[in-house]
């Protein structure tokens, strides 16, 4: 059978960055582009951060691309990190936003990087957990000792595909049932991290990544689609799965790593809208001033979010040497996957 749990003993994350994007939209500049729609189907104003609890979401300039983004965020973790860009021997990029089809948007942030041609580089895609899937392969090639070295890298960008909902709910052919599965992708936010992984011994003052645990749900496949220009979810039905899976995969890492809310310091979770952090938070146990909450000013920034927060609590000075963290999200499909940081 295959294992849901990996350990490490050799990989540290010696650094990591985010930039944030740097448009603000408010939910009430959407909601005015809606009011047409809104008023047709009895929806009520503030509605969209009434239900989702998000005050704005980041949009970025015009034109910028995940791979420009994603360089970004990178550049400033190398600009302060003691190793080379010629030592890292891995880039996975971890999106759901992509230049193109093809090529790879990884070969793009490779290039702009000046990364060795040594330096194997991809994409993964895993929705909202992808960036949590990188950090796992990178750090497997790095215990397996193939690389001393690593970069995840992540950059999201929300303008396009919200731009595309508003103008197809401000049709007047807009129904209900196509303004509700249509409301999740509202919520969407813009933002770009950056991780490196590291062999322990390599670095002096690495945070030690002790393993993951991985869940799937994947019966739960159809509850959330999504093109570049269109995503559809059925809301309910997705929570309630996502919190089953959730649940599942904290206990079997709780159980793993013996993590309990006395040793843990600080949960970076993925987050979605105020109702999912709540449920989150009240069914998995967490104490809620352990959870920094992203999503009222940034939105859902899907699997950047929860490096964001990370990077974030870093850079405040809010995480102590010592620290345990937990890196936990689930992504549409369903994938679930818990990390256990020492800091």
């Amino acid at each position: 059978m295959p294992r849901p749990v990996q350990r490490y003993q050799n990989v540290v994350v010696s650094g990591v960055e985010h930039v944030d994007a740097p448009i603000r939209v408010p939910s009430a500049a959407l909601e005015a582009e809606l009011e047409g729609t809104m008023i047709r189907l009895g929806l009520a104003s503030g509605t969209l951060e009434a239900l989702s609890g998000i005050g704005e979401r980041r949009f970025w300039e015009a034109g910028a691309t995940p791979s420009a983004v994603a360089s970004r965020a990178a550049e400033r973790l190398l600009a302060r990190s003691t190793v080379d860009r010629a030592e890292v021997g891995a880039l996975i990029n971890t999106s759901v936003d992509r230049d193109f089809v093809e090529p790879s948007t990884a070969c793009i942030v490779h290039a702009e990087l000046g990364l060795s041609p040594e330096a194997i580089n991809f994409d993964v895609g895993n929705a909202c957990l992808g960036f949590l899937n990188g950090m796992a392969l990178v750090a497997g090639m790095i215990e397996r000792g193939d690389i001393e070295h690593g970069l995840v890298v992540d950059g999201e960008g929300s303008r396009f595909i919200t731009e595309a909902t508003v103008a197809r709910l401000a049709d007047p052919a807009c129904d209900k049932q196509t303004f509700h599965e249509s409301f999740a992708t509202l919520t969407l936010g813009s933002g770009a991290a950056a991780m490196l992984l590291s062999r322990a011994d390599l670095v002096g003052d690495g945070h030690a990544l002790r393993g993951f645990v991985s869940r799937a749900a994947t019966e739960h496949h159809a509850l959330c689609r999504g093109q570049m220009d269109d995503m559809r979810t059925e809301t309910h039905r997705l929570l309630s799965a996502g919190i089953a899976l959730a649940r599942e995969t904290y206990k079997e890492a709780a159980d793993a790593f013996d993590l309990t809310d006395d040793t843990v310091a600080l949960y970076a979770i993925h987050q979605v809208s105020r109702v999912h952090s709540r449920q989150v938070i009240d069914v998995l146990g967490l104490d809620p001033d352990k959870v920094p909450l992203l999503f009222p000013r940034f939105g859902n920034i899907g699997p950047a979010g929860m490096v964001i927060t990370l990077s974030k609590e870093a850079e405040a000075g809010r995480i102590a040497p010592g620290d345990r963290v937990a890196m936990m999200g689930v992504g549409s499909g369903l994938n679930g996957a818990v990390a256990d940081l020492r800091w």
